[in-house]
């Protein structure tokens, strides 16, 4: 039976924040609309491969990189100053509506909130305080602290120790089932963001599902606490 965490982790791109301003942006400069979604597909595979073998990059380093694959891919060229202001834009994206709603029915519930993102923490706390967020976040985490990138275990363990919690307290919310099936693996509780994409039967399941952040954040507030409150 799942109990209520006592602490919830939240994926920061695309989960609370959403990249879709990139994409007219990336369509100016001569891309279909799918460019958005290899762009970042092709940012997280090159993640994953530096995961893999124990290595490391800022997230928005590998982006510039793949940045310059996708244009090259499409026999297309663009000034440095363009492809920077694209990859700066990670610097100001908007909230989802309902992140705050989340993060504060969270917040009401007893349940201290993280931030744990692939991204810079610099990028993740100016994200949030301009949102009008960062009061609710206990702490900001990234994978910069440990070098390595989720969905590696010891991203999910660094935000466990933070907390100083273990991994069955915690839960990990996201939008991302590789994110949720790492986090799963490592120990913490999972819920998905599905915004109307299934979840991949090959991974690890998530504990709870739903379509949006506020529904998951909600679930998880409702469940009944792993013992009294003192």
């Amino acid at each position: 039976m799942l109990t209520r965490p006592k602490a919830v982790a939240f994926d920061i791109i695309g989960t609370v924040f959403s990249m879709e301003p990139m994409r007219p942006a990336l369509v100016a400069m001569g891309l279909p609309p799918l460019a958005l979604d290899f762009l970042y597909t092709a940012g997280l595979r090159d993640m994953f491969a530096l995961a893999a073998t124990g290595t490391f990059a800022p997230f928005q380093s590998v982006l510039s990189g793949c940045l310059d694959e996708v244009l090259a891919m499409h026999g297309l060229s663009a000034s440095l100053e363009d492809r920077n202001a694209v990859v700066g834009m990670m610097k100001a994206l908007p909230p989802h509506e309902d992140a705050k709603a989340a993060f504060e029915v969270l917040a009401d519930s007893g349940i201290r909130v993280f931030a744990l993102s692939n991204g810079a923490a610099a990028t993740t706390t100016g994200l949030l305080r301009a949102a009008g967020m960062e009061g609710l976040v206990e702490r900001v985490l990234s994978v910069e602290d440990v070098k390595l990138s989720k969905p590696r275990a010891e991203v999910y363990c660094h935000a466990t120790r933070a907390a100083v919690l273990a991994p069955g307290d915690m839960a990990m919310i996201a939008t991302h089932p590789w994110d949720l099936h790492g986090a799963r693996m490592a120990g913490l509780m999972t819920g998905y963001v599905a915004r109307g994409v299934p979840y991949s039967p090959a991974l690890e399941p998530p504990d709870l599902t739903g379509e949006t952040l506020l529904e998951v954040a909600s679930a998880m507030a409702r469940l009944a606490p792993s013992q009294p409150d003192a």
